[in-house]
């Protein structure tokens, strides 16, 4: 099938299978190797990117469900600047360690974030309690939210 979608601003095209998910259609088609795959199961939130300005977990969607979306990755975050304002809140957090989590944690943050400017730690815990980190004590990945809410970067 045939599909169509905005991937980071830009119009992309391809011919999945049926059953080819979001996750192996961004990675194996469109060379987006920065959604990163965990559990494949939707557990652990490594795949989270942005589609229609919710985080979805883009192992658990079809690519052909996402035909005529807009959908945004970690590559997309970024900006001829630099970093974009919630990874760079992160980076300046010392939010991660070994980065295998760091995409699904940065898209969840981001489509919070967006949703919510002025979010408190609870909340942010909650938004990022799906998300896994084999790595921190999750206290800097929280900071580093926090942070980028400080700087009402989404707003």
């Amino acid at each position: 099938m045939d599909i169509t979608l905005r991937v980071n601003g830009t119009t992309r095209s391809g011919s999945p299978e049926a059953r080819k998910t979001l996750a192996d259609f961004l990675r194996d088609d469109l060379n987006l190797t920065g959604t990163h795959l965990g559990c494949e199961h939707g557990v652990c939130g490594a795949c989270t990117v942005i589609v229609d300005g919710r985080a979805v977990r883009s192992c658990l969607m079809l690519a052909v469900q996402a035909a005529g979306s807009e959908v945004t990755t970690i590559e997309g975050l970024a900006t001829d600047a630099g970093l974009g304002p919630v990874q760079q809140a992160m980076w300046d957090s010392h939010s991660f360690q070994c980065g295998f989590c760091t995409p699904g944690f940065v898209m969840q943050a981001t489509a919070f974030l967006r949703a919510h400017p002025d979010a408190d730690e609870q909340e942010v815990r909650e938004a990022l309690s799906g998300n896994i980190c084999r790595c921190t004590g999750y206290q800097s990945i929280i900071d580093g939210v926090l942070l980028a809410a400080k700087r009402n970067i989404e707003r």
